[in-house]
């Protein structure tokens, strides 16, 4: 039944979304306002002063400004309210007066009251797309200096092989191919995030969570990391006795730890050791990756997952492998899921990321049990 009405829920979304803003926006303008005048009808039997139609009308018109785009519908509720008051609610009914006391106030006020909600909801929805863009201009540029960069090393170092193979030894030319194995790999890693991105950036996207064993998305994340980093580095996971259960999608968490301990190996510089814990804390299971490297640069800490560019090397950012990209991928998923992640430097060295993922649904599947 519950996977019902979730289809359901999912399809009628799905559908509302599909139809155009300003036929939504006249649809939801209609609906409102046929819900006020419904309640009070119900309430004016109870009360044929019908003191309260006008309170019922203001919050249809406060709702409607909040809601659609523009002026045009908050307004236009506005003017509906203040006629279908005078008109239908107050005495004598069905007939116009346009003598009652306090009417031109009345008009006034409404109408005020829908051009400043609907002021403000234009305002902020402008902001909102503002910030959009400047988060959308700073992956773009990451993006395209990440992809640059392997992209001209790879044309370099095959041009020097085609060019020069016959000059070159063995040994120089298994140097380069690695060089160049190496940058093709960290291209697929770009687009599997880029890959992330688009899955959950569409209005119309939703991500589908299922239940999973959080040590279990641990050990798949080390073990696909141990497969790409053949390297020294020391892996300590620490998981709690009991199973933690969290509503989530495993292969874009499994990214965003994979992702973070990417970070700290490329950048931490002179890392040896990732600790991956997983904790239950109040409503959140808690994940956590550290390192033993040099941390992160305290300009950095406040711009660390918006996808910027640092535009300078050292402090563990170089700019041949920024993870601008890769850490604000990190951000996206997280939020999608209706978590936080955060990042600091840990007072005896290294990096520690953190990020939270709710647990609420699990508490409501308990409730009902």
């Amino acid at each position: 039944m519950k996977d019902l009405l979730s289809r359901i829920g999912q399809w009628t979304e799905k559908m509302w979304r599909s139809i155009p803003i300003h036929l939504r926006d006249a649809i939801f303008t209609a609906l409102l306002l046929g819900i006020a005048a419904a309640i009070c009808f119900v309430l004016r039997s109870i009360d044929e002063n019908g003191s309260f139609t006008l309170l019922i009308f203001v919050l249809a018109v406060v709702i409607i400004s909040r809601f659609t785009e523009g002026y045009f519908w908050g307004v236009f509720s506005s003017l509906f309210g203040v006629i279908c008051v005078n008109f239908v609610f107050t005495y004598p009914f069905w007939a116009f007066n346009f003598r009652l006391t306090g009417y031109p106030l009345t008009f006034l006020t409404m109408l005020a009251v829908s051009l400043i909600i609907s002021a403000m909801n234009t305002k902020i929805k402008k902001q909102e797309r503002l910030r959009t863009e400047a988060v959308r201009a700073n992956l773009l540029r990451a993006m395209s200096h990440d992809i640059r960069t392997p992209l001209t090393s790879i044309v370099g170092n095959t041009s020097a092989i085609l060019e020069n193979g016959d000059t070159l030894s063995t040994e120089q030319q298994r140097e380069l191919l690695r060089d160049v194995n190496e940058d093709a790999q960290w291209l697929i890693r770009m687009v599997e995030n880029l890959l992330s991105i688009t899955r959950i950036s569409g209005e119309q996207t939703a991500i589908s969570k299922e239940y999973e064993a959080a040590e279990e998305i641990l050990a798949a994340s080390v073990h696909k990391f141990e497969k790409r980093f053949k390297s020294n580095i020391r892996i300590a996971v620490e998981v709690p006795q009991e199973v933690v259960l969290v509503p989530m999608d495993a292969t874009l968490i499994q990214q965003v730890l994979l992702n973070l301990m990417e970070n700290a190996v490329l950048h931490g510089e002179s890392t040896t050791e990732l600790r991956l814990s997983v904790e239950h804390i109040g409503d959140e299971a808690c994940f956590t990756v550290s390192d033993n490297g040099l941390g992160i640069p305290r300009e950095r800490l406040a711009t660390l997952f918006d996808g910027s560019l640092s535009g300078e090397k050292g402090g563990g950012f170089d700019m041949k492998k920024n993870m601008g990209i890769g850490l604000s991928v990190c951000q996206t998923i997280v939020k999608a899921h209706g978590g936080r992640i955060t990042a600091e430097n840990r007072p005896e060295g290294g990096a520690q990321f953190r990020f939270y993922l709710p647990l609420k649904e699990e508490k409501e599947d308990e409730d009902q049990g």
